[in-house]
């Protein structure tokens, strides 16, 4: 189900997959940017195709992202677009957020757990089910180990 080369072992997070800007799947979403602001890898970036892939409008995406970010606490100013939801999994691509996690999650497994938790909650809101389920059927199991 996955390409090598496009996950990565993060802590909390075996097989997560790499930015879509980078090539992930439809998980990826989790590390995606506010589609309201520009972004640096504008050329490269997959999220609004593969919003439409999934059947999830950009709206839908957004709503599931601060509802998470109000749940988890997860509001910073110190972080880019205000929440740890949107920050991606590159180390460096926002240069406080090692910090806020810590501040806020305690440590980069829970933060990373929790971006999966996200990754589900997105992908169980696509209306093409059948393209994310077995993403969903693999990180709930994966959830439960």
């Amino acid at each position: 189900m996955f390409d090598n080369s496009r996950i990565r072992t993060v802590p909390g997070w075996e097989n997560a997959p790499v930015p879509l800007c980078f090539g992930g799947d439809p998980r990826a979403l989790t590390f995606c940017c506010d589609p309201r602001y520009p972004l640096a890898y504008e050329q490269k970036c997959t999220r609004k195709k593969v919003l439409e892939d999934i059947g999830l409008s950009e709206e839908e995406y957004l709503d599931i992202k601060r509802r998470f970010t109000e749940e988890m606490g997860w509001d910073s100013e110190d972080v880019c677009f205000n929440s740890l939801a949107f920050c991606c999994l590159r180390r460096n691509g926002c240069p406080r957020r090692d910090e806020v996690v810590k501040d806020i999650c305690g440590s980069l497994k829970d933060y990373f757990t929790m971006k999966r938790i996200l990754a589900i909650e997105l992908l169980k809101a696509a209306k093409n089910r059948d393209d994310v389920e077995p993403y969903i059927k693999y990180e709930e199991k994966m959830l439960k180990e």
